[in-house]
């Protein structure tokens, strides 16, 4: 009788791959659910990307000068083709996230053994925070996106040895697309730290063909004048770009109380469009243990450009705390990096004993599926019955598509303060078109009105269309003038 192996089983030996797909179902339907059902609206800062959105026109290049432009071009590309719904508007923004979530799993690959790679990508796609971030339109993906892959892109054309010229290509476009999305200028610039102060990459870029080193820049400047000129026409978008805030001088006592609110206050939680902290206590525990061996082991080309970025990021993060999402991939390299370090010390303390290495397994399996259920449940749960973040989120724009467009309405009157948004959205509905005003009608018609405008109008309505919030549930009346 043949004696039985554990390494002869068929999960096994393709556990690694079986973990994979096993991750990436996970990931596609939580981003399908993200994306059409949870939270089901739009946020403040995204109606008011929508009008801006909206309003972009390649023949008044003025509209083009803003943070993130390449996103909301495909983002308007996205509404022009597929019509106007939430679906469209956070699509370019799900997308990014699926490019996020795979760039993600073959960076931490490349930096950390297979098993840590595995576990650390299970906890991102499953943080509240990425969740948020993944379905919003506001284009906070972003900051993950480019920040994964110019990390990603960087290791390759330092450690691959296969498609060399390849990397170097991508890394030429990359450099200059981020350079569009707020707070990456500092990301490249840890890059190039790294290439000037590591032997091992300044070797790397020194064996780089002549042809490439003059080919290369040409592309990326190429790519770069677009932004130059924006910046030339607009000067007030280099200062967003390089994360300033909007009010000067900054309040830095509060901006340190935010910071420590969303990182660290796990007494007091807060509510709102974006739930804090964003990272559970778990999590914070395995990135302090992560930043300490970060500090420890300062001799490898990522130690240099991870602390390179961190130390820049700080003191923009304490003036502007409201660019939260370009400490994600920091974060989660650090929690990787801590995992690492636990497993390590595990097994060099049983090197020969295979069930002590086994036992070892099961407190962090725990450990880490504490933290992944907490995160699914605090997304899941928060985002439809806490109060404060359900509220931070209004259906308004699928309301008026379902509720108000083909039932004869021939005008709606709104405040002040909303004609641009609902002008935005008119623009998009040209085939059943409704007339935008801040006057109620003195003819027969039949007319909607806001919430905010019905607070005007004298007239009984005949219809009032509502959500299922418990507050401010009445969104919009119909009128038979």
């Amino acid at each position: 009788m043949t004696r039985f192996k554990l390494t002869d089983l068929f999960t096994y030996r393709h556990r690694y791959f079986i973990g994979y797909v096993i991750t990436i179902l996970i990931f596609v339907s939580l981003l399908v659910v993200a994306g059409l059902y949870i939270p089901g609206g739009m946020s403040q800062g995204e109606m008011t990307q929508f009008i801006k959105t909206s309003s972009m026109d390649i023949d008044k290049a003025s509209t083009l000068a803003i943070p993130n432009m390449p996103f909301f071009a495909v983002q308007r590309f996205s509404m022009d083709t597929l019509g106007l719904h939430i679906f469209t508007f956070k699509l370019p923004a799900l997308i990014c996230a699926l490019f996020t979530g795979v760039g993600a799993v073959v960076l931490l690959r490349r930096w950390f053994r297979p098993n840590i790679a595995v576990l650390a990508t299970i906890i991102m796609i499953t943080t509240g925070q990425f969740i948020y971030v993944a379905q919003s339109g506001s284009a906070d993906i972003t900051y993950i996106l480019w920040s994964v892959w110019l990390l990603l892109i960087a290791t390759m054309v330092t450690y691959s040895e296969k498609h060399k010229r390849l990397w170097r290509l991508l890394l030429a476009i990359v450099i200059p697309l981020s350079l569009y999305t707020p707070m990456s200028i500092y990301l490249v610039l840890a890059v190039l730290a790294a290439g000037i102060f590591h032997p091992h990459v300044r070797h790397v870029i020194k064996t780089v063909p002549r042809a490439e080193q003059i080919i290369l820049p040409i592309i990326s400047i190429s790519l770069s004048i677009p932004l130059l000129i924006f910046v030339i026409m607009r000067p007030a978008l280099l200062v967003e770009l390089l994360g300033a805030p909007a009010s000067w001088p900054p309040d830095i006592a509060a901006n340190l109380h935010t910071i420590f609110q969303q990182y660290f206050n796990f007494i007091h939680p807060s509510s709102g469009a974006l739930m804090t902290p964003v990272l559970d206590l778990g999590s914070m525990i395995l990135i302090a243990i992560g930043l300490w061996q970060q500090f420890k082991i300062r001799y490898t080309a990522r130690s240099y450009t991870l602390t390179a970025w961190i130390i820049l990021l700080v003191p923009v993060l304490i003036i502007n705390p409201a660019l939260i999402s370009v400490t994600f991939v920091p974060l989660l390299l650090l929690l990787a990096s801590g995992l690492g370090y636990i497993l390590r010390t595990w097994y060099a303390m049983f090197p020969r004993n295979p069930y002590a290495r086994f036992v070892g397994v099961v407190p962090l399996a725990i450990l880490v599926g504490g933290l992944v259920l907490s995160g699914l449940y605090r997304y899941f749960d928060g985002y439809r019955y806490d109060p404060l973040t359900a509220k931070s989120f209004t259906k308004d724009i699928s309301l008026y598509s379902d509720e108000i467009l083909g039932k004869n309405v021939k005008r709606i009157v709104v405040a002040k303060d909303e004609i641009r948004l609902y002008n935005a959205v008119a623009k998009y509905h040209k085939e059943v078109p409704i007339k935008v005003s801040t006057e109620t009608p003195h003819d027969n018609e039949v007319y909607a009105a806001t919430s905010k405008a019905h607070k005007h109008i004298r007239a009984i309505p005949s219809k009032i269309i509502t959500t299922n919030f418990s507050d401010d549930a009445d969104r919009f009346y119909i009128y038979n003038n």
